[in-house]
């Protein structure tokens, strides 16, 4: 048994831009669902959406049938979550409210085994070492990590430059909604003034050769971030899609 190695991190360097999609039910029917359907990544989101550790691993068994790569999104970026989220098999993560580089270093260490890190060794009840059947695990585990992190803060802006040029770090994301708030901006993320940081963000993130990302519902401002260079897009929310979809077959018959 071999370790896979890890196609989304790869494609973020070298392949086409990733499209993505929000998933937050915190239900693996409705992840697999999507999973389905052919985008590049899925967001399971244990931030906002109602996830815990179980629910997690519960959307990972459900997209490994499919090619869809998932990307988890802890609460906080915080050490023990992540030793968790790690040991039931994500590679791919989308930590929040990053603002300094000694935090972008923290989080480095805290997906990496020793020396290079702090992550804690429990392979054999580990599912991503497919409890100790994988033989290199321990030396490969490191490699494979995606590491990506928010900036969403009017002072994360500050230090995008250091965030983004941390060794170990794969990509930095713009949270709109956010970053507006911080900004004074509260309820409009298409103000100019955060549009304009958040192109001049993506410009400065490649720059240290590292991939740029956001979530976009709007299609022209999506359109925007990938020709701008963005190299992971999402463009939909599960739980808007479902209401809408939901109201428009309801608006056929009201009224």
């Amino acid at each position: 048994m071999q370790l896979k190695t890890n196609a989304f991190k790869a494609a973020l360097k070298s392949g086409p831009a990733q499209i993505g999609y929000w998933v937050g039910t915190g239900d693996p029917y409705v992840t697999e669902i999507f999973a389905s359907t052919g985008f590049d990544w899925l967001l399971i989101d244990g931030e906002h959406g109602p996830n815990d550790l179980r629910s997690t691993l519960s959307q990972l068994q459900a997209m490994a049938a499919y090619p869809t790569h998932p990307v988890v999104r802890p609460v906080k970026g915080d050490a023990a979550i992540l030793k968790q989220l790690l040991d039931i098999g994500v590679q791919n993560f989308l930590i929040p409210m990053v603002e300094t580089a000694e935090q972008a270093q923290a989080l480095v260490r805290a997906t990496r085994y020793p020396p290079a890190g702090v992550r804690g060794v429990g392979t054999a009840l580990a599912r991503a070492s497919a409890w100790k059947q994988i033989p290199d695990y321990l030396q490969r585990a490191n490699d494979e990590i995606c590491l990506l992190l928010q900036v969403e803060s009017a002072t994360a802006l500050e230090h995008l430059d250091a965030i983004a040029a941390t060794d170990g770090v794969d990509g930095v994301f713009f949270g709109p909604a956010d970053l507006a708030a911080s900004m004074g901006h509260l309820t409009d993320p298409g103000h100019p003034d955060v549009k304009a940081a958040i192109d001049d963000g993506i410009r400065r993130v490649q720059a240290h050769g590292k991939a740029a990302g956001i979530l976009m519902l709007d299609e022209q401002r999506a359109h925007h971030y990938l020709d701008l260079g963005a190299r992971f897009v999402a463009v939909g929310v599960d739980t808007i899609s479902i209401v809408g979809a939901a109201k428009a077959v309801l608006n056929k018959y009201r009224n």
